[in-house]
């Protein structure tokens, strides 16, 4: 699928869990949009949007965004700014969107990120919230912890050090575009200032909010904070569970969604 993101064209890998849509015979029923998280893709979601979206009666929409698995990868002398996940959520998914005409103003959308593709997704709903039918964020980053950095600190040593790149290249058409693209932003000393907490009371739909309480990545205070700014958030804070809920309690992360979209008026 190919979109125009600002003056150039992309290349976005796109995946729809099955059964897939065909001509306008299923835009009926609801669809649910997969957002990756900062080293993700469509492949590492494995077959969880297909589980959930059989378990809610949905359509799955799994891609991953430029620079990742088989989108156009990042340039090597290309460096992402403090705002790149606004880029994502007010420029890219609007153009993918469009570019698959999906309307959330007539369709059921919802939109489910994790960690970045979490934060992107409340972005995203910040502006055009009022269109879509509901917010899953699981693990979202809305200002940057110091538990953040020094996990992505790791990260980056183990990306140097060890097998992680071959890991990735499992993944990513180019591992390097990648990796390198989200560890450096996140390491720039400009971006140890970024929040997204004032842009949150402008979310126009509901908000169900995921974290692991043993979250490497973040504290409660991420999901605890979209609460605050927003009442009537609903939280589902999950032990035993690390920074991939999807992939450390599946079951509890179904359930919790099911109830949500079940309570949507």
């Amino acid at each position: 699928m190919r979109i125009t993101w600002g003056s150039r064209e992309v290349e976005i890998e796109v995946r729809w869990t099955v059964p897939a849509p065909t001509g306008d015979g299923n835009r009926t029923q609801p669809v649910m949009i997969f957002l990756h998280e900062g080293l993700g893709s469509v492949s590492m979601w494995r077959d969880f949007p297909d589980q959930l979206c059989t378990a809610l009666g949905m359509r799955g929409l799994v891609y991953s965004r430029p620079g990742y698995g088989h989108s156009t990868p990042r340039a090597a002398d290309e460096h992402w700014d403090v705002d790149f996940m606004h880029q994502q959520a007010h420029e890219v998914l609007p153009a993918l969107l469009a570019a698959l005409g999906i309307d959330p103003a007539r369709e059921t959308v919802y939109l489910f990120g994790h960690s970045d593709g979490a934060s992107i997704a409340l972005l995203h709903a910040a502006r055009f919230g009022g269109q879509l039918a509901g917010v899953v964020a699981l693990a979202p980053h809305i200002l940057v912890e110091d538990i953040t950095i020094t996990s992505i600190e790791k990260a980056r040593d183990a990306y140097r050090t060890t097998d992680l790149k071959q890991r990735l290249s499992r993944h990513h058409r180019d591992p390097d575009s990648a990796f390198w693209g989200w560890n450096q932003i996140w390491l720039d000393p400009r971006f140890k200032a970024w929040t997204i907490e004032d842009e949150l009371a402008a979310i126009g739909c509901p908000v169900l909010a995921i974290q692991g309480m043993d979250d490497e990545y973040g504290t409660m205070m991420q999901i605890d904070g979209i609460a605050a700014r927003l009442p009537g958030t609903r939280l589902v804070k999950l032990a035993q569970c690390g920074h991939s809920p999807h992939k450390d309690q599946p079951s509890q992360v179904i359930t919790a969604v099911h109830q949500f979209v079940e309570a949507r008026p």
